[in-house]
């Protein structure tokens, strides 16, 4: 009898762990990486994510120009121990901004990567189409915290060798929803939106699924970095090296870097959803960039504090001394 108990009890074990397999999320992460760098800590909270099992990463896509972007990209990905995520780079990009605190030199010059060069990585919508080709129905979920370049061209893209579906089609039957750090709301001017304005009109007046946006204003209130500079029990770090080498270099920065691009990850993880509630409206992108709040429109939600900004930071400064998990 006993006997019997221990197998039925391997048996439900090992059920749940393919219950637990199956669950995860798949997710796409699409980054302007290089121009700023609270995209690091984003990715650092998405590989925590599935180290705990609760997303699976299908692709870390670049939305911009810079020369070192799919190097770094790599160098993230092989740290955590993930060096054979597939890599992205826009095809003739609309941005072209520089890393003015050259710390992506200092991560590629130091940490083992597979990719050397943006020629090396896969065309940006060609990998979108290829993954999202193969993926269940309704199952991808998308998180840009960069330019809508990628998506924009994606929506408009045509049938090829991985779909005989449109991009849009591909979309609706693919993806479940849309979590971009993009806007500032109730209105104003947006970086991610303002650099490529003619993108962004496209992604948020055709986008066929839901879409949560964090706003410039959230991530403005939340300012990390400074618990993992001074862990002294972290070294060999790219993360780390980030962070160390660029606060201090901003004088904006010296309580810690804004984090816009960690909220928007951290909305889309499952399990995370106690930090924020959100408003049901629709974002309008006005050609010159700007953008304001439709609270009579549908289709999009954008973020709203549930817990306080602080207890978000102090979280999301904890996520981001995640280190890496042998698997």
């Amino acid at each position: 009898m006993m006997r019997l108990l221990t197998i039925v009890s391997l048996v439900c074990a090992q059920l749940n762990l393919f219950v637990t397999v199956q669950a995860q999320t798949p997710v796409i992460f699409d980054t302007d990486m290089g121009p700023d760098y609270d995209d690091v800590g984003a990715i650092t909270l998405l590989h925590h994510a599935a180290d705990k099992g609760h997303i699976r990463i299908l692709a870390t896509i670049a939305s911009d120009a810079h020369p070192r972007v799919a190097a770094t990209l790599s160098v993230l990905n092989t740290y955590f121990r993930r060096a054979d995520t597939p890599i992205g780079v826009a095809a003739t990009p609309c941005v072209t901004d520089s890393d003015v605190q050259h710390w992506t030199d200092t991560l590629v010059a130091r940490y083992p990567h597979t990719l050397q060069s943006n020629q090396q990585a896969k065309d940006a919508v060609d990998l979108y189409r290829q993954l999202l080709s193969t993926a269940a129905d309704h199952s991808v979920v998308v998180i840009t915290v960069g330019f809508l370049t990628n998506l924009s061209r994606l929506l408009e893209s045509g049938p090829d060798r991985w779909s005989a579906l449109t991009g849009a089609e591909l979309v609706t039957a693919k993806v479940s929803s849309l979590y971009a750090m993009a806007g500032r709301f109730p209105e104003g001017r947006e970086y991610n939106i303002w650099r490529d304005p003619k993108a962004a009109q496209v992604v948020f007046s055709r986008w066929p699924t839901p879409v949560v946006l964090s706003g410039f204003e959230i991530g403005e209130q939340i300012k990390t970095g400074m618990p993992l500079i001074n862990q002294v029990n972290i070294v060999n770090s790219p993360v780390k090296d980030v962070f160390r080498i660029s606060i201090p270099k901003s004088e904006q920065d010296r309580s810690g870097r804004m984090s816009w691009d960690q909220t928007a990850v951290l909305a889309a993880i499952p399990g995370e959803q106690n930090w924020f509630t959100s408003e049901e409206g629709r974002i309008l992108v006005l050609p010159d960039g700007s953008n304001r709040w439709d609270p009579n429109g549908h289709g999009h939600r954008r973020l709203i504090f549930l817990q306080p900004a602080p207890a978000v930071q102090q979280h999301i400064d904890q996520l981001m001394m995640h280190q890496p998990v042998d698997r």
